[in-house]
């Protein structure tokens, strides 16, 4: 570790105001301080007996809370849907107490918490807090019942240092269960017929054909974009028994990713990925191609029996205030007739790009009305792709070589039958462009990255080892379990513990970095040090969870230009603001996507939906989400979004909070 150490210390890692960057608007909350460390580790009898007294208090002393918590410094109050119908984290005694006392809904159903036992992992006991400094404290999980419903939670307690006290740093219940309507699963599973004589009956796909057509009755939930936001939202639902209905303009199921560059591979792992309801099986690859994930979606909506209507698309929105309903023209698209293409056959595909067979599709158009009572904006974590169109000469046809788009636009280069015969440029230097830039490497081009801001880096390796390994892996806790541990840590308390992680992992990837650097990459170490997690929480952006590209960097295969602006597009490449001429064949901007809320106005318009929601992403000021996986601002709209573990986890939380809206409760 001492070697390591000292390469790290020679590193240049920038710390400038692009490197802090958040979303606009969102609220950069400080790291917490850890607290003392305990003077004499409590044995297991002791462990037990202060688990039970907080127990105890919660149940039959409930005013008295409060005080169970950290005088020293501030504790924490996490609560996503167990006391109230919102996402809250309460930080210090006083705001505490304030949101037991006045807002929390425990007088009809008073709230009530058990210890639960039925795993080694959920059991009190001591256990590390802070990978570095070696805190140490108290942590137990706990199931509960509370007005809203049934569900989980997590204690950490921490000892005060002047009094030796044990008292709660962290505090988190998260609802699972819609009071009385456990989900049909399990013991609680559907019997899937009826016996008996019923002249005239549906087999069970005519009823399925039915439940998809509508033709009965009206979606709940209109759900936009089938990705994994869709179709865990959807799934979700399913379960609470409200019914929703699916539209995507792509032909088939998981086109969303399908469509996306050719060499692209989750850059999570399998254990981290897992839909609800549904895992990947055990033969499961680590790490998913796209074109892999893209089947497993389309598996998993007819698995769980989700209602989709491919090639459609939004005609019309408008809400009924009076009604409580929206109505939505949808162009719903069918095949007609297809046929193969007179050229299949004679133009074969491209070396290197995946076979294809060309089809000739006749579509017939209908427009239909629905009238769902919730609309949930599904159409992935951004908005719209983000074109620097501001740079010279980038629009009007200015650039003469082959190709300039979007990484949205690009599936794959062309393999070159000599390598340097052409050459391309990738501007960005995130996660796409990466991908990109290796992706053109490996057929034959000359590559140049053009990083506009610096960017926090850490290997596969690394992020398995430190990041994610330690909750999601074979053999790891139950992901349900993990969830609940990864999110019963408010954001403040994440952020102090990504610190410490992205420690270990820059030490671990020193000798990797350190070549970044020399090669003029610049590097970063996330929003207040915090890695990883930081930079997709905070800003959905800045990150780079190497695969193997940074190696070409290193060796000079890829090369980079960096802390130069681009002056103008010119006809053969890119005229940068130090005079410098990058030529290129070819052009792509990865420069990510705007918010979430662009898709919102362009898909409802402005005054309609846009200019009532806000925007989406970052940290409000409890350290909560704003605008996604809660109320967004117009009644009765909602977006869900993020990567397969977020879509998993808060997808619950959406459709729990549109139940609890259907029934007159928000």
């Amino acid at each position: 570790m001492g070697g390591s150490s000292t390469i790290v210390d020679a590193i240049n890692f920038v710390n400038t105001a692009s490197s802090q960057r958040i979303e606009p608007g969102s609220v950069n909350l400080p790291p917490a301080p850890w607290p003392a460390h305990f003077k004499t580790e409590p044995t297991s009898d002791q462990v037990t007996k202060i688990a039970a007294n907080v127990v105890d208090t919660v149940n039959n002393h409930f005013d008295k809370v409060p005080d169970l918590f950290l005088d020293s410094q501030d504790g924490f109050w996490r609560d996503h849907l167990a006391l109230t119908w919102d996402l809250r984290t309460l930080k210090g005694k006083d705001k505490i107490r304030n949101f037991l006392q006045a807002e929390a809904q425990v007088k009809k159903v008073p709230l009530q918490i058990q210890i639960d036992e039925s795993q080694a992992f959920r059991k009190p006991q001591v256990g590390g807090f802070a990978p570095v400094n070696g805190l140490r404290g108290i942590q137990f999980f706990i199931t509960f019942t509370s007005q809203n419903g049934k569900g989980r939670g997590v204690v950490r307690l921490v000892q005060e240092h002047k009094t030796e006290e044990w008292k709660i740093w962290t505090f988190f219940l998260t609802l699972d269960e819609y009071r009385g309507h456990p989900e049909p699963k399990g013991p609680n599973r559907p019997k899937g017929v009826e016996h008996g004589g019923q002249p005239g009956r549906m087999n069970w796909a005519q009823k399925r054909q039915e439940e998809i057509n509508f033709t009965k009755n009206e979606p709940d939930v209109l759900i936009l974009g089938c990705g994994q936001g869709g179709l865990t939202a959807a799934a979700r639902l399913k379960m609470l028994g409200v019914s929703s209905l699916i539209i995507d303009r792509n032909p088939r199921i998981g086109d969303n990713w399908r469509n996306r560059y050719h060499q692209l591979v989750l850059h999570d792992p399998v254990w981290y990925d897992h839909l609800p309801y549904l895992p990947f099986p055990d033969h499961w690859p680590i790490f998913t191609p796209k074109d892999k994930l893209a089947d497993w979606f389309d598996s998993y909506a007819k698995a769980l029996d989700l209602n989709v209507w491919l090639r459609s698309t939004i005609v019309s929105s408008e809400y009924d205030n009076a009604r409580k309903s929206w109505k939505v023209v949808i162009r719903r698209s069918f095949v007609k007739s297809s046929r193969p293409s007179a050229t299949s056959s004679s133009n074969p595909p491209t070396a290197g790009a995946p076979a294809a067979t060309q089809v000739e599709e006749e579509i017939e158009h209908m427009e239909l009305t629905v009238y769902p009572k919730h609309i949930i904006q599904c159409t992935g974590g951004s908005g719209k792709p983000n074109m620097p169109t501001s740079i010279p000469g980038i629009t009007g046809g200015v650039f003469k070589g082959d190709r300039l788009c979007h990484s949205s636009q690009f599936t794959t280069a062309t393999p070159l039958a000599k390598r340097g015969s052409k050459k391309a440029i990738v501007v960005g230097a995130c996660n796409s462009s990466h991908d990109i830039c290796q992706d053109f490497y490996e057929r034959g081009y000359d590559v140049t990255m053009v990083q506009r801001s610096s960017t926090f880096v850490v290997s596969s390796s690394a992020a398995l080892k430190y990041l994610i390994g330690p909750l999601y892996s074979e053999g790891g806790p139950a992901v349900e379990d993990a969830d609940l541990f990864l999110w019963s840590h408010p954001s403040e308390v994440l952020k102090t513990l990504q610190q410490d992680l992205t420690k270990l992992t820059i030490e671990h990837d020193a000798e990797l970095l350190a070549g970044l650097d020399r090669a003029g990459f610049k590097l970063d170490k996330g929003v207040d040090g915090a890695g990883l997690f930081a930079k997709y929480l905070q800003r959905q952006g800045g990150y780079y969870i190497d695969v193997g590209t940074s190696k070409l960097i290193v060796e000079g295969k890829i090369a980079v230009k960096s802390g130069v602006g681009i002056a103008a597009v010119v006809e053969n490449g890119l005229k940068m603001e130090d005079g410098e001429v990058l030529e290129a064949d070819e052009i792509v901007f990865a420069t990510g996507y705007s918010n979430m809320r662009s898709t919102a106005r362009e898909v409802f318009g402005n005054e309609q939906v846009g200019d009532k929601v806000g925007d989406v992403w970052g940290w409000n000021e409890e350290g909560e989400m704003r605008g996604i996986w809660t109320r967004s601002g117009h009644e009765a709209f909602w977006f869900h979004g993020g990567n397969l573990a977020l879509a998993r986890y808060y997808s619950r939380v959406v459709a729990l909070q549109i139940k609890a809206s259907l029934d007159g409760l928000l």
